[in-house]
């Protein structure tokens, strides 16, 4: 079973309606729950089976103006490894794959930078993400990882597939130098 349903959400947090986090929250993290609690019984009656969860870069690492986004894919994120300790014993495994930009557009748009305190930001990030959008992936590279991990005797836990910004940049910063890099990367 595929978790692959999400949107990102863009904004800063004080200008984005509860309603609207709300919303996030049903599609990206509550959306998937009811899934796999839909799916669960059935594969442990048949004591197997793989749940791949589609989450994100934004599930390890965030940046603005999409903290709701980030916030969903962090809760998948801590659900996917909780749920992995509960369903092993039935046969059940979890996949986590976590893309980077894929074919990325932004759908959602940002409130208006010239009424928002927060528009000088909110400019720099769309000039950005139009940028960005040029070195995103193809979503037959995922569709690669995927097979990959559903193909394998002994599948990860865990897939990063990415092109740009990279986990393990991320990993080897402290808090300070990764906000400096995003500061800069998004001329903030």
């Amino acid at each position: 079973m595929v978790n692959n349903a999400g949107y990102d959400l863009m904004g800063a947090l004080e200008e984005t309606s509860i309603d609207a986090i709300k919303a996030q929250f049903e599609t990206n993290f509550f959306g998937v729950v009811r899934v796999i609690q839909a799916v669960i019984p059935i594969m442990r009656k048949q004591r197997g089976g793989i749940i791949l969860n589609i989450t994100s870069l934004g599930g390890r690492m965030s940046f603005p103006p999409s903290s709701p986004y980030h916030a969903t894919k962090f809760a998948l994120e801590g659900l996917s490894e909780s749920i992995q300790y509960e369903l092993e014993p039935f046969g059940i495994k979890i996949i986590v794959i976590e893309p980077g930009g894929v074919g990325y557009t932004m759908s959602t748009k940002m409130s208006d930078p010239l009424n928002s305190p927060y528009g000088s930001m909110q400019s720099s990030m769309s000039e950005y993400l139009k940028q960005w959008a040029q070195n995103t992936m193809h979503p037959s590279e995922v569709a690669k990882v995927i097979l990959q991990a559903v193909t394998s005797d002994n599948p990860d836990f865990r897939y990063v597939v990415e092109k740009v910004l990279t986990v393990e940049s991320r990993r080897n910063m402290s808090d300070k130098e990764f906000q400096n890099l995003i500061k800069k990367q998004f001329n903030l």
